[in-house]
């Protein structure tokens, strides 16, 4: 065992009073921090009333917050490897009580935006974190399964959630309370967890990997970036020189963790096909998802003229869809083999976001709307407990922080990435001035696009992950000193 604790004696079929408490903590932090990526969306025109954004840079609020999330995420989780996962969890908590005091009084663009930007850095922190206590807690294969498929449940639940949260919060308060929300329960996290949870990790405190840092979080920034801004004003100088940045710090990164004794990611761990293929599944799993919640955000507020609330509230057979793909997850991945489920959910998800090809400008079709994505979201939240039960079992206990940072920064690029590049689809389509029926047809050909790339890739993964030498997960090479 290679973390400062020894988990918990737990038996294969029930977890134990620690355990129980260490999961309900942990999970209620995955949700937080999910909901904080979505909360504002649906109030994003009311805060640039109120703070003086103009229409072209509200994207900003959004884009800055995923920016950081992704950027840092594999960072953190490896800091945490070393410096102790327990310890990160509490400082990025402690990241966001602060974030959300300065976004919920905030008053003007400049001051949100560093809201934002803690936001995210918060979230790099604690999600890794979170990850690696529940999967050094709980190491028993079929209660790590559990774990993991309630975590699923809640950071896809909570995402959905916050768009609601959003919506509800505005409507009746107001947008900052959007903010001053995670304040009580950064606090209260900080509190039980200092009380409940131990402090785990890696026996062998490494050098931290500054060059790869560097690296790895200035590439992911630049090519994040640079993809925004293709999709948003197309492609200039300005988003093919991130994007080429991009290129080359990711190249660089490669070249150095190569040669780094105490990498950051170790190549050689890169080079397992069940951490390569799982970790490029969720990019899809995520960004296919966030990609359809938004362009169901359109189709029912612009096409059918439902209010923001109501458009929330739409969304919640996703919710409902996830809570349920998470309760049966965990005893189909006892019976069926990770890899499989992680390739026919995934093209599972993407057949069900078909039918909203045929959804004409009508409020008669809002029944087979919410009954098509709740299929869709059992199949999204099979497909993330599958990745991260792979993911995570790929690699030894002394690198958990690595391998749930490197999951979780699939996770975050992936839905940074998801609505630019399926929204550069629907304005090639339409244009940027369509308004209300108009933007139909946008929506039918990104949705279709969106389904179809998900439902290829799902098939593709099925076929690769099959073959035994490409889907086991194998153990690590010991370390050498």
């Amino acid at each position: 065992m290679t973390t400062e604790q020894a988990p918990a004696a737990a038996s294969p079929t029930k977890m134990n009073n620690r355990q129980r408490t260490v999961l309900i903590v942990l999970l209620a932090s995955q949700f937080l921090m999910a909901a904080d990526f979505s909360i504002l969306n649906v109030a994003l025109p009311r805060v640039g009333v109120d703070l003086g954004f103009n229409t072209g840079n509200l994207q900003w609020i959004t884009t800055t917050f995923a920016l950081c999330a992704a950027g840092c995420t594999l960072v953190f989780g490896r800091v945490g490897d070393y410096l102790g996962r327990r310890r990160i969890f509490i400082a990025g908590m402690l990241i966001l009580a602060v974030a959300s005091v300065i976004g919920g009084l905030a008053t003007s663009p400049a001051l949100l935006l560093v809201a934002r930007t803690l936001q995210g850095l918060a979230t790099a922190a604690v999600t890794p974190a979170a990850l690696a206590l529940l999967t050094t807690t709980f190491t028993e294969p079929g209660l790590r399964a559990k774990a993991l498929g309630l975590n699923g449940v809640m950071m896809s639940s909570g995402f959905s959630v916050g768009a609601v949260m959003g919506g509800v919060l505005t409507d009746t308060l107001s947008w900052r309370w959007a903010f001053f929300i995670n304040i009580p329960v950064a606090v209260a996290a900080v509190i039980v967890v200092s009380i409940v949870v131990s402090e785990s990790r890696a026996a062998e405190r490494g050098k931290i990997d500054l060059p790869g840092a560097v690296l790895i979080t200035s590439g992911l920034f630049s090519g994040v970036y640079g993809i925004t801004q293709a999709a948003e004003h197309g492609l200039d100088v300005y988003s093919g020189l991130a994007m080429a940045a991009a290129v080359v710090l990711l190249g660089a990164f490669w070249v150095v963790e190569s040669r780094t004794e105490d990498a950051l990611v170790p190549v050689r761990i890169l080079r397992r096909p069940a951490v390569a293929f799982s970790n490029l599944s969720a990019l899809f799993i995520f960004g296919g998802e966030t990609a359809l919640i938004f362009f169901t955000g359109l189709y029912v507020q612009n096409v059918l003229g439902f209010s923001a609330l109501a458009a929330g509230l739409v969304l919640l057979g996703i919710g409902v869809g996830q809570i349920l793909g998470g309760a049966i997850g965990p005893r189909l991945v006892e019976k069926i083999p990770a890899h499989t489920l992680l390739g026919l959910a995934l093209a599972g998800q993407g057949a069900f976001m078909l039918p909203m090809l045929v959804m004409p400008p009508t409020t008669a079709w809002i029944i087979p709307l919410v009954a098509t994505q709740f299929v869709n979201a059992v199949f999204s939240m099979l497909a993330m407990l599958a990745f991260m039960v792979i993911a995570t079992s790929a690699v030894d206990t002394d690198m958990q922080g690595m391998a749930t940072g490197l999951a979780t920064q699939s996770q975050q690029v992936g839905i940074a990435i998801g609505i630019p590049v399926m929204s550069a689809v629907f304005t090639a389509v339409i244009g940027a001035e369509a308004v209300g029926s108009e933007q139909l047809p946008g929506i039918h050909t990104a949705v279709a696009v969106d389904g179809l790339l998900l439902v290829a890739v799902g098939l593709l993964l099925w076929l690769v992950l099959r073959r035994p030498e490409t889907s086991r997960a194998e153990p690590a090479p010991a370390r050498s000193r």
